[in-house]
């Protein structure tokens, strides 16, 4: 079977703790070039693991025999390079967030259909086996009708794990957009909106800078949630959990509670009206501190050689994007906005 030839457009660490040892790790599968514009971070990444090492993304794109592409870049380049990678003819995963406006999406999924080509986001919240697990839960009708639910998604920030630390392109908004609301909270908006199984349509946000120094990016938000059939709920994301990360979900039901990724032991948890307790431990989750598998990377190559569309497509990242864009809004004019 002739491997699968990938190139990895950005050398930080979401490249050096997912993608690049993912794709590593796969059969048929050959990193063949990686691009960064720091010549020291490339160097490190091509010797490692065999590669050809570029500091311009034209030229990668150009590298002879290349079947697909990671961006990881900052959030600014997410759509530039995708399109570019696009019609040189390249399958395309893309971190999150996909892009920085509406436009730019909608260019990304336009480029990708002209092409011929599969687009993926880097939405791996969905391919957590909690999340698997709870959507199982959920859909199967147990708990009855959803009523409310909250989302939170926080750690200390990303200089406690960017290769840039303190002074990396996360905390500038000429390159990153947006803060904790686009690193954090628009996982759990496209979280959200694979669990519910509906569109999220009214949007009130609180988003601000309330610790982090030398920044224009927002560093906490909190943000009020209301779908399409009436449910509501909120969801939180924060640069300032300094002690531990969460990355806990809640679902308030007719029947019960399902809690994910609360406790250690179980990670999932519904507490039923009767008084019983269910208890399920569906194996690790990905954090910034464990390497473990994401599934992202496995999830892209399999679509490449099934040839079918990636579940977690264009249009799926464009439509968790229009939410975090509409929180934005929201705090900018004090107002409740449609998504």
């Amino acid at each position: 079977m002739t491997a699968l030839k990938i190139g990895v457009i950005g050398c930080g660490s979401i490249a050096r703790k997912r993608h690049l040892p993912e794709y590593a790790l796969l059969p048929n599968v050959e990193i063949t070039a990686v691009c960064d514009p720091n010549e020291d971070r490339v160097n490190e990444m091509a010797t490692l693991y065999g590669a050809v090492a570029y500091t311009d993304y034209h030229e990668l794109l150009r590298h002879e025999g290349l079947d697909a592409v990671s961006v990881c870049t900052p959030n600014a380049l997410h759509a530039p390079i995708s399109i570019a990678a696009l019609e040189a003819g390249k399958h395309v995963l893309c971190e999150k967030p996909m892009a920085v406006s509406v436009e730019e999406g909608e260019a990304m999924i336009a480029a990708a259909e002209k092409a011929g080509k599969w687009l993926m986001i880097g939405h791996n919240q969905r391919l957590m086996l909690p999340h698997k697990k709870a959507k199982e839960i959920l859909a199967s009708g147990a708990l009855g009708r959803i009523l409310t639910f909250r989302t939170a998604f926080g750690h200390g920030g990303p200089e406690t794990w960017s290769i840039e630390g303190a002074e990396g392109w996360f905390f500038k908004k000429e390159y990153a957009f947006i803060g904790a609301m686009g690193d954090l909270g628009v996982h759990k908006a496209d979280l959200l909106r694979y669990l519910l199984g509906e569109e999220i349509t009214e949007v009130g946000g609180f988003v601000g800078t309330l610790h982090k120094q030398n920044t224009d990016v927002d560093d906490n938000a909190v943000c009020v949630l209301k779908t399409e059939s009436g449910v509501i709920g909120t969801l939180a994301a924060s640069w300032t959990y300094k002690a531990k990360e969460d990355n806990s979900t809640t679902f308030y039901c007719e029947n019960g509670i399902l809690r994910l990724i609360e406790d250690t032991a179980y990670n999932v948890i519904v507490d039923h009206n009767n008084g019983e307790r269910t208890l399920h431990q569906m194996g690790k989750v990905a954090t910034n501190e464990k390497q473990n598998d994401s599934g992202i990377v496995r999830e892209f190559v399999g679509h490449i050689s099934s040839d079918t569309k990636p579940s977690i497509s264009g249009e799926e990242g464009l439509k968790s994007l229009k939410v975090i864009l509409a929180a934005l809004k929201s705090a900018e004019t004090g107002q409740i906005v449609r998504v």
